[in-house]
């Protein structure tokens, strides 16, 4: 009986968060999220290539876009810790991303 009730408690649980709740923000965050963790797969695949670790270009255009999407989730959700996060994390993105360019910029003029 005690089982029943669990297993019935977490499937009320796993409804009201993936379907009472689904709205266009749960979609962009889950958008976001899908983007956040493609920037993994992407660093993963140029160092399996590589034969060493390697940062694309790609992971940090991830970074950014993932990351702010999950900011203006977590703004929406007004979540303070994970707010904290997302901005310290998207400021870190934006200032990879320059130096990026930057070295992307120095390649080209040497070559």
């Amino acid at each position: 009986m005690l089982l029943v009730q669990l297993v019935q408690s977490v499937g009320d649980y796993l409804h009201d968060v993936f379907v009472t709740q689904f709205d266009g923000w749960v979609v962009l965050g889950f958008v976001a999220q899908v983007m956040f963790t493609g920037r993994f797969v992407v660093q993963w695949i140029a160092s399996e290539r590589a034969g060493r670790s390697v940062l694309p270009f790609a992971f940090w255009t991830f970074s950014l876009g993932g990351g702010t999407l999950l900011l203006i989730y977590a703004i929406y959700r007004r979540d303070p810790v994970f707010i904290a996060g997302q901005a310290l994390s998207t400021f870190i993105y934006i200032r990879n991303l320059q130096f990026a360019i930057r070295e992307r910029r120095a390649n080209r003029a040497t070559t």
